[in-house]
């Protein structure tokens, strides 16, 4: 019996199992920690939040002040990045920029992300005919290349920075349609799904509280990524005029405005590309290290 007793594995107290039971979302942040460029892409992306968020605070200058005897000055103590053709402070510029494109990005796949979750979520719950015809509506929206439906849209909608906005939503909206159906697909198999329609459970509730909360983690990783698509969108439908109007500090519409001063004052277009650069790159980041923090099948 002594020797029994030396060998049975001791009972651990129930404050130890507690704290063995770790919830998915801290295990997934404990990952993501571990990640050093993903810590990276989000200081870059909390750098540009804080710069959006206290634009009024940092920026020297206001966005619109016009002074044509300072245009094109160089970098200095005085203009950090300079001016642009009409004198205007290049950095304060770019400061109040970063509050139009996280403005649009974080928007307009929020959209995305409401309307897209919610054909998917029918879609594969439901099947059937409902399924065919939200299927075939994603199939000829990304039959047509993202940007030339965007302009598109805006061109019918008028340009406008609320027009462009709407645009980069309508396209990504497939996306997260097809990735939230497929995940509905498996996940309406489970279990649980069947036994929650045997308790009677009615459908909207098992779509809030089992279908929904199973699809977040790849929500989360596809609308991080998108809002560095969304902000590249955005720079382009700027670039093209058909975005944010003058004198609307958008970094797209900062590069059409300076490209043809680019050899004279190479500065004008240096800086708004770095600040696009910098923003998508730390998104994409942020999102890889989520990714891989969230999907099982790439942790080791």
């Amino acid at each position: 019996m002594a020797e029994l007793a030396s060998k049975t594995p001791p009972m651990l107290p129930p404050q130890a199992v507690e704290e063995k039971a770790v919830s998915p979302w801290k295990e997934a942040w404990k990952s993501f920690k571990k990640n050093k460029l993903a810590i990276v892409g989000l200081s870059i992306v909390s750098f540009f939040i804080l710069l959006a968020v206290f634009a009024d605070l940092v920026a020297p200058y206001e966005y619109a002040d016009v002074k044509l005897e300072d245009k094109h000055l160089p970098p200095s103590g005085d203009h950090w990045f300079g001016t642009d053709e009409f004198g205007r402070d290049i950095f304060s510029r770019i400061i109040y920029g970063s509050r139009i494109s996280l403005w649009v990005g974080f928007l307009s796949v929020a959209g995305s992300v409401v309307v897209g979750s919610f054909l998917g979520i029918v879609a594969g719950y439901y099947g059937k005919w409902i399924d065919t015809i939200i299927s075939r509506i994603f199939d000829i929206i990304l039959a047509f290349p993202s940007i030339l439906l965007a302009i598109a849209v805006v061109s019918v909608l008028g340009p406008s920075l609320r027009n462009a906005l709407i645009a980069i939503a309508i396209i990504n909206v497939p996306t997260f349609g097809r990735l939230v159906r497929s995940r509905v697909l498996s996940v309406k198999e489970e279990e649980y799904i069947t036994a929650a329609k045997a308790i009677g459970m009615t459908d909207f509730r098992i779509l809030i509280h089992h279908v929904l909360p199973n699809s977040m983690a790849p929500i989360i990783v596809q609308g991080t990524l998108a809002i560095a698509t969304a902000i590249i969108e955005c720079a382009a439908l700027g670039f093209l005029g058909l975005g944010a109007q003058p004198p609307t500090p958008e970094w797209g519409k900062m590069l059409s405005d300076s490209r043809i001063f680019i050899l004279e004052a190479p500065w004008t277009v240096l800086f708004p590309g770095l600040a696009i650069m910098l923003t998508v790159l730390g998104f994409n980041l942020m999102g890889d290290g989520l990714r891989d923090a969230l999907d099982p099948r790439m942790k080791n």
